[in-house]
């Protein structure tokens, strides 16, 4: 389904207080190997502020820009990575709530990290099936808080981030600012879904096998089995086919040039050795990592990437006409790819 005459307005909410690398480096949370590798100079960490309230003040900037009043909303999307503050509960009724969303029919959305690209496809879907129901609002949060999470220790090659993001993604006139979908594709490859998964036991109940999350120890054992090369070239097949195919969606060729590809937030060196050879499949486009000051941002790289490029000032604005590709991946493996235009 073509996401032809459909525009969002992106929008993200950081908490003010951060975590340095230098510090996480000094106290020994981090060598200066994997400060390297990353090459990320902070994290932001909420200290008080949950993920679902997060995501509220994030949904608030996002329908200001809009201009579009919550009680117009058809429905909330709310995508997640991590613990959004209660164990039986859901967080995307919470959201809508407070929002001032009331007659929006809102649904919880997991997909990982590919969360924010999974919402952002079914409201494209909602859009097409019922336009005249009116706007969607998708939103997205993550507060990666201890004891539960170590940010800078808990994974490879990943630090990550609190924050919120969220879009009003919408059919006809556009708002100003808007940035007009052009295209969205998404691949999966289900069986990988082991690297993120103890393959001994299912737990009855969540931290059961350790305190903290330790991503470290399912991807060691899922690469001992399957070998890191061979992982990481999946990893570049799966994102130049997806680009791809958005890329063709949006026609892009000819004449039509995109300004830049953002890739998640992942560090300096699966950018180098993952995404640099993947897009370069594809495109010559420029790569831009804009996880200097985030981080990793769970299910929001993507909507804050967009945010980017839809912002008032800031180096990667997009000028009107102009294109550029958005790349989302999360655990599982699934793997996405935006094409938008500043009109």
């Amino acid at each position: 389904m073509s996401p032809d005459g459909i525009w969002l307005t992106p929008a993200e909410w950081l908490p003010p207080t951060t975590e340095k690398t230098a510090d996480a480096l000094a106290a020994g949370r981090v060598t200066a190997d994997e400060a390297d590798a990353m090459g990320y100079g902070q994290l932001p960490v909420s200290p008080d502020v949950s993920a679902p309230a997060m995501a509220v003040r994030a949904a608030r900037h996002a329908l200001s820009r809009a201009g579009v009043p919550a009680g117009d909303l058809a429905a909330v999307l709310h995508a997640w990575t991590y613990h959004q503050g209660h164990d039986f509960w859901s967080p995307a009724h919470y959201v809508a709530a407070r929002t001032g969303a009331l007659d929006a029919i809102p649904t919880g959305v997991q997909q990982m990290c590919n969360g924010a690209a999974a919402a952002l496809g079914t409201a494209v879907h909602q859009l097409a099936a019922r336009p005249a129901d009116g706007p969607v609002l998708v939103t997205t949060a993550d507060r990666f808080a201890p004891p539960g999470f170590d940010r800078w220790a808990g994974d490879y090659g990943v630090w990550y981030g609190d924050g919120a993001t969220a879009a009003v993604v919408g059919t006809g006139p556009r708002p100003r600012g808007a940035l007009a979908l052009r295209g969205l594709q998404t691949r999966a490859a289900p069986e990988l879904e082991s690297a993120h998964r103890d393959t001994d036991v299912f737990q009855p109940a969540p931290h059961t096998r350790s305190a903290a999350v330790d991503v470290r120890r399912t991807k060691k054992a899922f690469l001992a089995e399957h070998g890191k090369p061979r992982f990481l070239e999946r990893l570049r097949r799966e994102t130049t086919a997806v680009l791809a195919a958005a890329l063709a969606e949006a026609g892009i060729g000819g004449g039509r040039r995109l300004s830049a590809v953002l890739l998640p937030r992942l560090g300096r060196a699966t950018a180098r050795d993952v995404y640099g050879p993947a897009v370069g499949e594809v495109t010559d486009a420029p790569l831009a990592d804009l996880g200097e000051n985030t981080g990793h941002l769970g299910a929001g790289d993507l909507l804050s990437n967009l945010a980017a490029l839809a912002g008032d000032t800031g180096p990667h604005l997009l000028a009107p006409g102009e294109y550029a590709a958005v790349l989302s991946a999360g655990a599982g493996f699934t793997w996405s790819a935006v094409v938008v235009q500043r009109t």
